[in-house]
């Protein structure tokens, strides 16, 4: 389990983390989000104890992480897959870190197989992928057979079957009893990966919960809509809350109302209606909803150049 009591960290007068609570429980994984710069890579340094919280606490499996007398078998973290010296092959990599804790090799040969080093374990990681520093990661964190995972971008540079494989990882592991605590930005996968989420935003917990809680809270369901009568129906529905948009002929968004509403109203107009499916909200509108206020960091617009009078005159 990892607790967190007002954990804060400030560098000079930037407030990186602001006075936060939250607890990750075992059994389950739960997801942390956030826009750049919200604070989650700091979060996970001071629950690993690589940073220093300015004031309050934060534990895991009940003591800070420097006080474990052998923290790979408390916790295996994935922060920064890089971090490997470039010239060692990913089994010695495997093996001195195994030697610290007095881990067997056989336990280093598991993780390797586990995940799927087998062909690359005598190579030098200065020349592996993105994705096989991933796995390297990974099988690193898997060393000491832990009771709690705190994984960074786990899938980061991953192709799609070493996503589903680190999402079958991790659910398995949870259904083992331990805590996984993961961060990523691919919201689609975190939907089906995540029991609970944290979301975080300029250094503050903005929401947690469940994902349907979060989704269901924070965004508003619509319903798509498809008649032959379309314009006059939507002149019908429209009044104070509801929103309807349109992207095709025949077809509406309507968002405000129940299916069952726009349904009966149709009916009672002589309406018909080709099609009335009440859209699922996903957790990324959810994020985006949450996170509209709180992103750090943003891109501007792209524009088209304005034309050439020269060249007009040319056409």
């Amino acid at each position: 389990m990892i607790e967190a009591q007002n954990l804060t960290k400030r560098y000079g007068e930037k407030v990186a983390v602001d006075n936060i609570n939250f607890s990750v429980a075992p059994g389950r994984v739960t997801g942390f989000l956030g826009p750049n710069g919200a604070g989650k890579s700091t979060t996970m340094r001071m629950i690993l104890g690589l940073d220093r919280p300015t004031s309050g606490s934060v534990t895991v499996n009940g003591k800070p992480y420097a006080q474990h007398r052998a923290p790979l078998l408390e916790v295996g973290a994935l922060l920064e897959a890089k971090a490997v010296h470039t010239g060692s092959s990913a089994r010695n990599h495997l093996r001195a870190l195994a030697a610290t804790h007095g881990i067997g090799i056989k336990r280093v040969e598991e993780v390797i197989e586990l995940t799927g080093l087998t062909d690359v374990a005598r190579k030098r990681v200065g020349g592996f992928s993105l994705g096989m520093g991933q796995r390297l990661g990974i099988a690193a964190a898997m060393l000491g057979d832990p009771k709690t995972l705190v994984l960074d971008e786990p899938v980061n540079g991953l192709d799609p079957e070493g996503v589903k494989w680190v999402r079958t990882m991790v659910r398995y592991l949870a259904s083992q009893g331990r805590t996984v605590f993961l961060s990523s930005h691919l919201m689609s996968e975190m939907a089906i990966t995540a029991d609970d989420i944290i979301v975080i935003g300029r250094g503050r917990i903005i929401t947690s919960g469940s994902v349907k809680d979060i989704i269901d809270s924070s965004t508003t369901g619509s319903v798509k809509v498809r008649s032959p009568r379309a314009t006059e129906l939507a002149e019908a529905l429209r009044q104070d809350g509801v929103t309807i948009t349109s992207t095709e002929a025949e077809v509406l968004t309507v968002a405000g109302l129940e299916a069952a509403a726009i349904g009966d109203l149709a009916a009672t107009r002589g309406i018909a209606l080709h099609e009335l499916t009440p859209l699922s909200a996903s957790l990324e509108e959810a994020f985006m909803s949450l996170t509209a206020g709180e992103v750090e960091y943003h891109s501007e617009a792209m524009s088209a150049p304005a034309p050439d009078p020269t060249m007009e005159a040319v056409r």
